[in-house]
């Protein structure tokens, strides 16, 4: 019976293990990705998590200007007590006696609490500084993650698309392959024809198989983005063409760039707070600092442990006080740390300068890159259409024997870059929008 309740167990422990790891599958637009990874995503878990340490931070140094209390019991056990000689008798002779007895036991609370500390009103600032420096560095987390999920989406719908098309071609190059090689074997083609065929053949089996496995790797990168299992099942309702369409407008490029909206310009200017603070609590470290307690206690004596006795005798105490200190001279190493903290605020300022100037000149490239990839995109797709209809004359004249097979497969792969152009060129206006709108910090 032992043995068959621990099978079940087993079995039963097995069962809710395979049911932890079971593959889940997910199915996400593009905006749902990005809203899923920026809840799920590990850096942004972390940077959650930072948030929360920078707040228990902020209460840490709260505390540390509200009441302390602190109790404490302190016990002694005189294995041999020391001896102690006296003239009592003002003889000239030296009597021994011990002073106490054997054993002591005190108990005490102390209650401290900051009256006044120029430093601790600085250092209530600068916690909220600090907490503000991470805030803004999730919103940076996130904008990077907006980014990296639209083009790791992007990427996979790119390796899609390129699969459907190159097995399309390879479909249509079987076929020209069985009709020529056909028309060879009958006397009336060329071998070279037949072999022109072949090698384009060959080349579209290679890239399809290396589209593949580029699908495969852009798959589970996504998932890594995204903060699902690796394993999970994972698909894409989204399709290139529609968010290519979708991401056109030109007119976040055409408004007007607000450099105070820009995470990294904030977190630029928090660092520049956070330095102010740090020379100012450098300066009021000069300032007189004032507090206050209250002692409370009780004593025991005795030869033997009877502290725990009901009849034995506290000896109560209690004491009020108030500390001042008044810093007068350090051999000037506050003004040291003064001048360092200065010189650190300088430095802020300065990186907040240039940040401001790097973030400009960022916009202006990303713009750039955005309007030039949807021209691009307009140039591509126009050069398809022009590419399709060469490829069908070539493939007619062909037919006809009025071009030879060199023209023929010399407008095939013209045809087959001028696709995966036009693919690239939808997935770039993808990306180009997704960077422009993290400088601007547009969504």
């Amino acid at each position: 019976m032992k043995r068959f309740i621990a099978s079940l167990l087993i079995v039963f422990s097995l069962t809710a293990k395979a049911q932890q790891t079971e593959k889940q599958s997910h199915t996400f637009t593009l905006k749902q990705a990005i809203e899923h990874a920026l809840q799920y995503n590990y850096s942004s878990i972390n940077a959650n998590r930072d948030i929360e340490i920078s707040k228990q931070k902020k209460w840490e140094t709260t505390a540390g200007g509200l009441p302390q209390i602190n109790a404490g019991v302190d016990y002694q056990n005189f294995l041999k007590q020391p001896i102690s000689l006296a003239d009592l008798n003002q003889d000239g002779v030296n009597e021994e006696f011990v002073f106490g007895t054997r054993q002591n036991m005190t108990g005490k609370v102390t209650l401290n609490q900051l009256i006044f500390d120029g430093s601790y009103i600085v250092a209530l600032q600068a916690s909220k500084a600090y907490l503000e420096y991470f805030v803004n560095a999730k919103k940076k987390t996130d904008s990077e993650i907006r980014a990296m999920v639209t083009s790791s989406y992007g990427n996979v719908l790119l390796a899609e698309e390129s699969t459907k098309v190159l097995e399309r071609n390879q479909t249509i190059l079987e076929k020209n392959y069985s009709d020529i090689n056909q028309i060879y074997k009958n006397g009336l083609g060329e071998e070279e024809s037949v072999e022109q065929i072949a090698i384009t053949l060959a080349s579209i089996k290679s890239s399809l198989s290396n589209v593949k496995r580029l699908k495969e790797i852009s798959l589970k990168m996504l998932k890594i983005n995204l903060g699902v299992e690796i394993n999970d099942d994972l698909k894409l309702s989204d399709n290139l063409d529609t968010l290519s369409r979708n991401n056109l407008d030109l007119a976040l490029s055409t408004s007007e760039f607000e450099i105070n909206n820009s995470i990294d310009y904030q977190i630029a200017s928090s660092l520049v707070t956070q330095k102010r603070l740090l020379l100012k609590l450098e300066k009021s470290k000069a300032l007189p600092s004032l507090s206050s307690f209250v002692n409370l206690g009780a004593t025991a004596n005795s030869n033997t442990f009877t502290f725990a006795n009901a009849s034995q005798k506290w000896f109560a105490s209690s004491l009020l006080g108030v500390s001042l200190n008044v810093p007068i001279f350090s051999s000037f190493a506050r003004s040291a740390r003064s001048q360092q903290a200065r010189i650190a605020f300088e430095q802020s300022k300065t990186q907040q300068t240039e940040t401001e100037q790097m973030l400009k000149l960022q916009y202006q490239k990303a713009k750039s890159d955005f309007e030039f990839s949807v021209e691009e995109y307009a140039t591509a797709k126009s050069n398809l259409n022009l590419a399709e209809r060469i490829e069908r004359k070539q493939q007619i004249k062909f037919k006809e024997g009025l071009s030879t097979s060199f023209e023929f497969s010399e407008a095939q792969r013209q045809l087959y870059a001028t696709q995966q152009s036009y693919l690239q060129s939808m997935v770039d206006v993808i990306n180009k929008r997704a960077a422009l709108e993290k400088i601007t910090n547009k969504n």
